[in-house]
């Protein structure tokens, strides 16, 4: 063995300072962890954590609760900056808890949540990530605030209408809405593992508040089933954003390339009800068509039920 030769710990010590040195890890940004340096530098899990232990032991590193093992900020600076004026303070920046909220949502609007990071709304401060920290636990919490916040642009009509269907139909509107200003909502909110979020908790409310006659527990089903046909239509905005992106192809000019691969299909004869649309334009079936078909299907279903007209087998009573 080269008695010359530093310690493994030591190796791996050396590579992510450099790594820092470079910018490659940037302040804020999470450095291998003890799981990962153990699968890249094939060591005991004892090793990984000496490196980590040295690194901030230097200063280069600090450990943020719920986050994991960073670059610290005045250290990394420091290295790389040695002579620089005092960098603002979090007040000199705008930087609290609703500005980052605000700066998130601007973020995921724009380019969608994928484009979502710690990182990136830490960069539309000029600071690291770790300031966002003092303000939001982590990008999950930023997110669910984000959600909350999108609610509370809603403007709720004045005078509210007074009938059960035209509330919920206005109510199901606003939602649509909303989705459209913010295509990434959708697709984020969940009916199986529902996000506190107190003011779009409101906007359903406000959406069944003249519904009458019907059990709490039958009318959680109608304002889920309501909200669930919504937000699973408007899903549609951001899966064609990102699509787009990806893609460089706006909808019309995707279909226009599948136009030779469906005009092979639908001569087969085999599928009927497509062919019978076919070379209709293209604005016959879009998003805001199914949306004002199927709405008012659903409401028309809800209309049975609450006016009596028929039983709800199977349903909640």
């Amino acid at each position: 063995m080269d008695q010359s030769a530093p310690p493994p710990y030591r190796r791996i010590t050396d590579e992510l300072r450099r790594r820092i040195d470079i910018g490659e890890l940037a302040p804020g940004d999470r450095v291998p962890s003890t799981r990962r340096i153990t699968q890249e530098w094939g060591v005991a899990m004892a090793t990984a954590t000496k490196a980590l232990t040295a690194l901030r032991q230097e200063g280069l590193v600090t450990v943020v609760p719920g986050v994991g093992t960073v670059v610290a900020e005045e250290r990394r600076a420091a290295r790389v900056e040695p002579v620089r004026e005092r960098r603002p303070r979090e007040g000199d920046t705008g930087l609290s808890r609703d500005a980052v909220v605000r700066a998130g949502l601007k973020i995921a609007d724009a380019e969608g949540l994928r484009a979502l990071s710690m990182r990136r709304v830490a960069a539309e401060f000029g600071v690291s990530s770790m300031a966002l920290y003092r303000h939001v636990a982590n990008k999950d919490e930023l997110v669910l605030l984000m959600a909350d916040a999108a609610f509370d642009g809603v403007d709720l009509p004045d005078p509210a209408p007074d009938g059960w269907r035209d509330r919920m139909e206005a109510g199901a509107r606003l939602q649509w809405a909303l989705y459209q200003r913010h295509p990434w909502l959708a697709q984020y909110l969940s009916i199986t593992r529902p996000q506190p979020t107190p003011r779009g908790m409101a906007l359903i409310e406000w959406t069944m508040a003249r519904v009458a006659g019907m059990t709490p527990l039958t009318l959680i089903h109608m304002a889920i089933t309501l909200l669930n046909y919504v937000r699973a239509t408007a899903a549609g905005f951001e899966d064609d954003r990102e699509a787009e992106q990806e893609s460089g192809m706006d909808r019309n000019q995707w279909m226009a390339s599948m136009e030779p691969v469906f005009d092979g299909i639908l001569r087969s004869g085999a599928y009927p009800m497509y062919a019978g649309i076919d070379g209709t334009e293209g604005d016959e079936v879009t998003l805001e068509t199914l949306f004002e078909f199927g709405l008012a299907r659903l409401l028309d279903g809800m209309e049975t039920l609450v006016e009596g007209r028929a039983p709800s087998p199977g349903g909640p009573a």
